[in-house]
C-alpha cells in the first residue's frame, strides 16, 4: 500500500523535472564510476562522452527522436575516440574492459523512452538509427564478434524499445478508454437535462395554466364575492409555491456536482390525486375511472404516466378553459393504457390535424411514449371534445 501510495505521489511531479532528474542521477552515477573504476581510455574522452549520453534525457519526453539522436552520436564519437562507454570484451580473447554498468543503463533509459514517447514513424527511425549506432561501436571498437552484436543491438536497444513501445499502447488505450468514458458522461448529463428540462416545461405549464385560470376567476368575482376571490388566491399562492418546491428540486440536481445527487421521489400514478385536485381548483371538473388491477408500474413508466396526465389537463385549461375533464387509467397485463378526454370545443381550424398543445407539451408526451415503446394518439374525440391516448407497455 505505501508503494501505491509513492507512485502516486511521484505521478503528481512534473514530468520535465522527472525527467531532468533522470538525467542527473545518471550523469552523477555514470561519472562517479569513471572517478572510481578503471574503464579504458581517457578519462576526459569518457566524461565528455558520459554527458552526451546522460544529459539529453532532459528531453526524452519532448523530443525523443533528437534525444536517441544525440545518445547515439555521442556513443559511436567517443568510441572513435578511443572511449570505453560501450566497448565490449572480445569473446574470443577476452581482452577489453566491460563498459560501465551506468551507460548499459542510460541506453536502456534512452531506448525505453524512444518507444514510449515517439510517435510511430519517429520510433521506427529512432530504433534503426540507435541500432546503426550501436553496432557501429562495435565495429569501430575492433571487437567485432555475434554477441557484442546480439548485446548491443538486442538488450541495450531493441528489448527496451519493445517495451516502451508496449507501455505506450497501453497508456494509448487507457487514454481512448477515458475520452470514451467522459463522452459518456456527457451523453448521459446532456440527457439528464434534457429530462430535467420536460420536467420543468410539465411543472411550470401546468402550474401557470392552473394560476392563470384561478386569476380570471378571481377578478370575476371579486366585486360581488370577496370570500371566493380570497380562496382563489390562497389557491394561486399554494400552487405557486407547489411549482416553485418542484423547480428546485430539478435544478437541484444540476448544482450537485462530484457527487451523487440524493433526489427526492418522484411523482406517479399514486399522486394524481393532488393533481386532480389543483386542476379542480382552477375550475375544471374532473372524472377519474381506473379500470382492471392496480400495481406497482416500472418507475420509468410511472413517472411518464403522471406527466402525460398533468400535461393533458393542462392543455385543456389552457385552451377549453372551465370544463369537465375524464382521466381513465386502463391497467392491462402487458400495458398501462392512459386516456384524458374534455369536452370543450376541441381543436380549431387553424391547429390543423396536430390539435391542441401541438408545441413542447405534446412533444415531450411523444418522447415519453416513445421511449418506452408505446404508442400516443390526439385529436377530436367523438363527443366534439379533445382526447389524449396514451399506451406504455409494462413488458419489452
Amino acid at each position: 500500500m505505501r508503494s501505491v501510495g509513492l507512485i502516486d505521489r511521484l505521478r503528481e511531479f512534473d514530468p520535465r523535472l522527472v525527467d531532468i532528474l533522470i538525467a542527473l542521477v545518471l550523469t552523477i552515477t555514470l561519472q562517479l564510476q569513471f572517478a572510481i573504476g578503471d574503464p579504458s581510455g581517457p578519462v576526459a574522452v569518457n566524461a565528455i562522452g558520459g554527458l552526451l549520453l546522460t544529459l539529453p534525457l532532459a528531453w526524452r519526453r519532448r523530443a525523443p527522436l533528437a534525444m536517441i539522436c544525440v545518445f547515439v552520436a555521442g556513443a559511436v564519437a567517443n568510441e572513435a575516440l578511443g572511449g570505453g562507454l560501450f566497448s565490449f570484451p572480445d569473446s574470443g580473447t577476452g581482452s577489453g574492459s566491460p563498459p560501465p554498468f551506468a551507460s548499459l543503463v542510460t541506453g536502456a533509459v534512452a531506448f525505453y523512452s524512444l518507444g514510449a514517447h515517439a510517435e510511430d514513424r519517429a520510433a521506427v527511425i529512432g530504433v534503426i538509427v540507435g541500432v546503426a549506432g550501436l553496432w557501429a561501436t562495435v565495429i569501430v571498437s575492433d571487437q567485432i564478434d555475434v554477441a557484442s552484436f546480439v548485446f548491443s543491438g538486442g538488450l541495450i536497444a531493441a528489448t527496451p524499445w519493445l517495451l516502451g513501445r508496449n507501455t505506450r499502447s497501453r497508456r494509448l488505450r487507457l487514454a481512448a478508454l477515458e475520452r470514451e468514458q467522459e463522452q459518456r458522461t456527457r451523453l448521459a448529463l446532456s440527457d439528464e437535462r434534457a429530462r430535467i428540462a420536460r420536467e420543468l416545461h410539465d411543472v411550470v405549464a401546468h402550474s401557470v395554466g392552473v394560476i392563470v385560470v384561478q386569476a380570471e376567476g378571481a377578478r370575476r368575482v371579486f366585486e360581488r364575492n370577496p370570500d371566493r376571490a380570497r380562496e382563489a388566491l390562497d389557491s394561486i399562492e399554494e400552487t405557486a409555491r407547489t411549482a416553485l418546491a418542484d423547480m428546485r428540486r430539478s435544478l437541484g440536481v444540476l448544482r450537485r456536482e462530484g457527487r451523487e445527487a440524493m433526489r427526492e421521489p418522484q411523482p406517479g400514478i399514486d399522486d394524481l390525486g393532488d393533481l386532480i385536485e389543483r386542476a379542480r381548483e382552477g375550475g375544471l371538473t374532473v372524472d377519474v375511472a381506473v379500470e382492471g388491477e392496480p400495481r406497482p408500474l416500472p418507475q420509468g413508466v410511472d413517472l411518464s404516466a403522471f406527466r402525460i396526465v398533468q400535461e393533458a389537463l393542462t392543455n385543456t385549461i389552457k385552451h377549453a378553459g372551465q370544463v369537465s375533464a375524464r382521466i381513465t387509467v386502463r391497467y392491462g397485463e402487458r400495458e398501462l393504457e392512459l386516456e384524458v378526454s374534455d369536452d370543450g370545443p376541441g381543436p380549431s381550424a387553424t391547429n390543423g390535424a396536430a390539435g391542441r398543445g401541438s408545441g413542447h407539451g405534446l412533444v415531450g408526451m411523444r418522447e415519453r411514449v416513445a421511449a418506452h415503446g408505446g404508442e400516443l394518439h390526439t385529436g377530436r374525440s367523438p363527443d366534439g371534445g379533445f382526447v389524449v391516448r396514451a399506451s406504455l407497455p409494462l413488458v419489452r
